[in-house]
């Protein structure tokens, strides 16, 4: 009885969404991996269990209430991080490097796990505990109160970043940023801390593109030396993809799958043009390859639909708890989507971020569908709140 009151108080548009965008997910991992030599077997059967194991995690963190979810935050911060630390020291034989980063365990009979990945569900729960925590005590906080507490999150969330960004995983460090950001900028901290905190990133950014323009031969020895080999073959393969045609051929093959597709598509399993990492990453190249622009455009206004729900849902919750949570997985969603896209098209460069509940990978959809359990969260709370639904 208790199980069929939390599924009545489940959001359904966003279940149907999620559902209609796994099986989009199944037939196109599908798609991906049966054309081409590079693959032994398809990874549709994979793909299918880790949603299906997505969505019961999805309702068993929607089963939890806000108290529940805030007790669980700092434990799982820590073994989350601890996790992540860990594979500086674990040997090949657990965690092998796979495309120059080492960013994975590998888990007999169950794949590899990316601890990464599941650091935005913990970030997004103690983040937003430490901004309620910092709103009760200071009901009027001054400068200093809300500079402390832009500190305390960054003490919270940079250690664990530059232990990803070393791994290296740049796109990951991005993801964060992506959801952290707008929790800051609902914390209530003061208006001219703010402009502060936003101007010093725009700067820096500003300083890089003028040094890449106007003083390259300093960019490529000051900034870019900095650097990774493999982040600065991105990085030129981004900027001048017909010069360095060794790093842009992932970025090259993808724009070529997608303009091949034209307005309809070639049809499901036509797809011929070869993109590496084409059923992970670079999945929206086959999608517009088969559909077309008619099937891209609707795959993006269905993902972007789950991010319309998640607005509506947190626009009406009544705790603040559940306002910065719901914005930081909506503005870490918005972010996804983009950033994977425009590389898949040839505007942004390469991160290796996926495209949220298409891409194949357990790691990064698991983490998805917790962060979509907390919004069922907060939309039971409402629900409960209007409607004063019994359990």
């Amino acid at each position: 009885m208790l199980h069929l009151t939390q599924f009545k108080k489940l959001d359904w548009n966003l279940v149907i969404s999620l559902l209609l965008l796994g099986g989009i997910s199944c037939l196109f991992v599908h798609s991906s991996s049966v054309n081409f030599e590079q693959y032994s077997s398809s990874f549709i059967i994979k793909q299918f269990l880790f949603y299906l194991i997505g969505l019961t995690i999805m309702f068993g963190i929607s089963l939890l209430d806000i108290e529940q979810l805030k007790r669980i935050g700092w434990p799982f911060y820590f073994l989350i991080v601890a996790l992540t630390a860990g594979l500086i020291v674990a040997p090949e034989s657990i965690a092998r490097t796979i495309n120059q980063a080492k960013s994975w365990y590998q888990i007999p009979f169950l794949g590899s796990l990316q601890p990464s990945e599941f650091l935005k569900f913990a970030f997004l729960i103690v983040v937003s505990k430490v901004i309620i925590a910092h709103q009760e005590k200071n009901v009027r906080p001054s400068y200093l109160a809300d500079f402390w507490l832009l500190i305390k999150i960054g003490l919270i969330v940079l250690p664990p970043s530059l232990l990803v960004y070393r791994q290296p995983d740049t796109g990951m460090v991005m993801l964060y940023m992506a959801m952290i950001l707008p929790m800051i900028f609902f914390s209530g901290i003061h208006r001219k801390l703010l402009v502060v905190f936003t101007a010093v990133p725009l700067v820096i950014i500003s300083t890089i593109v003028v040094l890449y323009v106007s003083f390259n031969e300093f960019f490529t020895e000051k900034v870019l030396g900095a650097l990774s080999g493999h982040q600065i073959s991105r990085i030129y393969g981004w900027l001048q993809p017909y010069e360095y045609t060794d790093s842009s051929f992932q970025v090259r093959q993808g724009f070529m799958a997608i303009g091949s597709g034209e307005f309809v598509g070639k049809g499901y399993l036509h797809n011929n043009v070869y993109v590496p990492e084409k059923h992970t990453d670079f999945i929206f190249s086959t999608i517009a390859e088969e559909l077309g622009f008619v099937g891209g455009a609707f795959v993006i206004t269905l993902l972007f639909f789950v991010i319309y729900r998640i607005v509506l849902i947190t626009v009406v919750a009544r705790d603040p708890f559940m306002t910065l949570m719901g914005a930081g997985i909506s503005s870490l969603l918005a972010f996804q989507i983009t950033q994977n896209i425009g590389m898949t098209i040839g505007l942004l460069p390469v991160t290796g971020v996926t495209l949220p509940f298409l891409s194949y990978g357990g790691s990064s959809l698991l983490s998805n569908f917790m962060l979509i359990g907390i919004v069922m969260i907060i939309h039971k709370s409402y629900k409960g709140y209007m409607f004063k639904v019994g359990d």
